[in-house]
């Protein structure tokens, strides 16, 4: 099965400062029928005006991964941890027994984010937050691993049962990808169209996908695509 979820049909809120979109339920959307997928809990669009961001505020035991689709977020931490994370490039956040943060622009122009949330397989764990480059010529034509709960992968560790990866695809270009059927994909284009299993998604669309061994993916233009496979 897989099914396109309209950008233009997700839910959504504008705070001037942040014009945000949202897969699933979160904070004033709530559609009891999207309230996660497999154990995706949180998948927000979120463009952030500059010189503005997230104040400090808490979380706990939550994975939460930050991918960078334009501009620059500049994170710090109760921990004791700064970083900027510049776009193509991705934050990991386990909040584990509990951490305050902030996130925010502090470039010249409107930063651009996807923010993911995947539920933990263990709680009360020690928090932790790790930054790494991803550059997209290593991601061209083929799927990385940015970030996995699962040791034997080169990623940033999360301690999830899922994998976040990303991709490059040149128009005409095809990605056969290898599923679990009885797990949970999830597939967004942070720029340009592609086709899923010959159904198209747009820039910014999602695709959920289950019950697949596998799936092609077909490069209807020149596109960077993001996916989650979970639980």
């Amino acid at each position: 099965m897989i099914e396109r979820r309209p950008f233009n049909a997700l839910g959504g809120a504008d705070h001037g400062w942040l014009k945000a979109r949202h897969h699933f339920s979160f904070a004033g959307y709530h559609d009891p029928e999207r309230m996660g997928w497999g154990n995706i809990r949180v998948w927000n669009d979120d463009e952030i005006a500059p010189k503005a961001g997230f104040p400090p505020h808490p979380h706990a035991d939550m994975e939460i991964i930050t991918y960078v689709r334009e501009g620059a977020i500049t994170h710090k931490d109760s921990l004791g941890n700064t970083g900027r994370t510049e776009a193509g490039d991705v934050q990991v956040m386990s909040a584990g027994s509990g951490v305050r943060h902030s996130e925010y622009n502090l470039e010249d122009d409107t930063t651009r984010i996807f923010q993911i949330w995947i539920l933990p397989t263990s709680h009360g764990e020690q928090p932790s937050w790790g930054a790494r480059p991803f550059p997209k010529t290593e991601r061209s034509g083929r799927f990385v691993t940015l970030a996995s709960g699962f040791p034997e992968d080169d990623a940033l560790p999360i301690r999830a049962d899922a994998r976040v990866m990303g991709a490059t695809i040149k128009t005409g270009e095809r990605i056969t990808l290898t599923l679990d059927p009885n797990r949970h994909a999830y597939l967004v284009p942070s720029t340009g169209t592609v086709e899923v299993g010959g159904i198209r998604i747009e820039t910014r669309d999602g695709a959920a996908i289950t019950g697949l061994a596998t799936v092609e993916i077909l490069g209807v233009e020149d596109a960077e695509v993001v996916l989650v496979d979970a639980a």
